[in-house]
């Protein structure tokens, strides 16, 4: 079982952030998960275009590392996303990431996959973070098992406090992993979405090419 933290936070070995994402794969690790960790700023991921390329051939023309990040994403049984409050959202590098993954969230790539996603700011919200970039996960067809969001402006102490909570939010990840916890609510959200692609990209099957495709092979599209 193979645990990747992402996290995006310019600070490097300085980042609060960094330091919660490792508290949650340490707990991963704890549980037996072989843990990865990508500082996602010493990577190149450009700007999404909106050409639609991914959608017809399931290739982006853009010349980055996206491609091997995402591979590493898809090679993963749980995900854990990090960033710090930027104006109650995620910084630049992560958003771009985002921005970049429209057709595998329109191909539900990560079915069957389990995360989580923890956020640390300077004064507060660092809980609408988590939230969004949970929204993520769940839109790439991921199973959220939780998330924490820490104000370490605010209380000095927070971080250390919340070292405990985080690792313990790596095991629940783990656990959720083996079947030990149930998600039934997310379970039918996720086939809701999945008919829902479906019957976009059969709307029109020259422009979303690659999804359509997709989807007859997965024998979810006769």
């Amino acid at each position: 079982m193979k645990i990747l933290g992402i996290n995006a936070s310019p600070r490097g070995n300085e980042s609060k952030t960094l330091q919660l994402v490792k508290a949650v794969i340490k707990g991963a690790e704890s549980e037996g998960a072989e843990v990865e960790l990508i500082d996602l700023y010493k990577l190149q991921i450009e700007y999404c275009t909106g050409c639609g390329a991914c959608y017809a051939t399931g290739e982006c023309p853009q010349i980055d590392d996206f491609e091997e990040l995402f591979d590493r994403v898809r090679n993963s049984d749980g995900i854990v996303f990090g960033a710090p409050n930027y104006i109650n959202s995620v910084p630049a590098p992560m958003k771009a990431f985002f921005d970049r993954l429209s057709d595998a969230i329109h191909c539900q790539m990560l079915t069957g996959k389990f995360g989580c996603s923890v956020s640390t700011a300077g004064g507060g919200k660092a809980d609408v973070v988590v939230e969004y970039m949970n929204s993520v996960l769940m839109n790439l067809g991921v199973t959220v098992v939780g998330g924490l969001g820490v104000a370490v402006g605010m209380y000095p102490s927070a971080l250390d406090q919340a070292a405990g909570p985080a690792e313990e939010l790596g095991r629940k990840l783990v656990k959720s992993i083996r079947g030990e916890i149930k998600y039934p609510d997310q379970d039918e959200m996720h086939r809701q979405t999945t008919e829902y692609f479906c019957q976009l990209v059969r709307s029109d099957k020259e422009r979303f090419a690659h999804d359509y495709d997709w989807y007859v092979q997965k024998g979810l599209i006769k």
